[in-house]
């Protein structure tokens, strides 16, 4: 895990709800417990406000750094994603992007990416479907100058068929399986830690969950074969987290409130 990752994890499970900002030095000291050294938590602070994803600014403890409107976007998006906090419905439509064509390679690559994390999938290189549209979507396109038509519609072939062309499902499901088996062993030390340890364990659980947000789309279950290993993976993520957040808290609070 290295700092920037980790600091978008730290605000986004932690910070996105404790005022959206914190000190310099409690940053440092919380990314301590996860064997970063503080000069790398520094560098990386500065890095995201370069971006965009992360403002200066003047807390009673001192000098800090905020989330950005952006950064809040694409913060508040990833959380219901991670715990599904959206219902599980799907009307059957497909969002259909017909994008303009990119002649600048480096453009195509970034718009690909950015597609993909919102759980686009392309059909060929202009046209690409979602089960729902992404709330990011403006955002994206405005970055980087590209103009789309957008159409909802239906399929009236195998919908499953079209899931298997569209997506790696047996990928992602190889996937889900080796990330269960590497959590569970993370987890099968960690029956009575410190608030420091869970805090360290809940952030590296969390940061290896959160990589699926750039490989699974959130496809509805019925789209999904039956034996799905992604559903046994979310119940133990689930489950692990919850046990963990209540100490995990704990540190992050007493670090924000401790001295500068």
């Amino acid at each position: 895990m290295n700092a920037r990752s980790a600091l978008f994890d730290l605000y986004g499970d932690h910070l996105r709800t404790r005022g959206r900002s914190a000190p310099i030095a409690s940053l440092v000291r919380l990314l301590a417990a996860l064997d970063i050294a503080a000069p790398a938590t520094r560098t990386a602070v500065s890095r995201m406000v370069r971006q965009g994803w992360l403002s200066p600014v003047r807390l009673p403890q001192g000098r800090g750094y905020a989330l950005t409107a952006k950064a809040v976007r694409r913060l508040d998006e990833a959380g219901r994603r991670i715990y599904r906090d959206a219902p599980d419905v799907w009307d059957g439509s497909w969002h259909l992007l017909v994008i303009q064509h990119i002649p600048d390679r480096a453009r195509r690559e970034r718009l690909r990416a950015g597609l993909g994390y919102l759980g686009y999938a392309p059909l060929d290189d202009t046209t690409w479907l979602s089960p729902r549209p992404s709330a990011e979507l403006e955002a994206l396109f405005e970055v980087e100058g590209v103009r789309a038509e957008r159409f909802a519609s239906r399929y009236d072939g195998d919908a499953h068929g079209l899931v298997a062309r569209a997506w790696d499902l047996d990928g992602l499901a190889r996937a889900y399986e080796r990330w269960l088996g590497d959590a569970e062993e993370l987890l099968s030390t960690c029956t009575e830690p410190t608030d420091e340890q869970a805090f360290a364990v809940r952030s590296r659980l969390v940061h290896e969950w959160r990589k699926f947000l750039f490989r699974d789309p959130g496809l509805p279950a019925t789209l999904l074969p039956d034996d799905w290993p992604g559903g046994k993976a979310a119940r133990f993520f689930d489950a692990e987290a919850a046990r963990l957040l209540p100490a995990a808290s704990r540190f992050v609070d007493r670090c924000l409130d401790g001295p500068q």
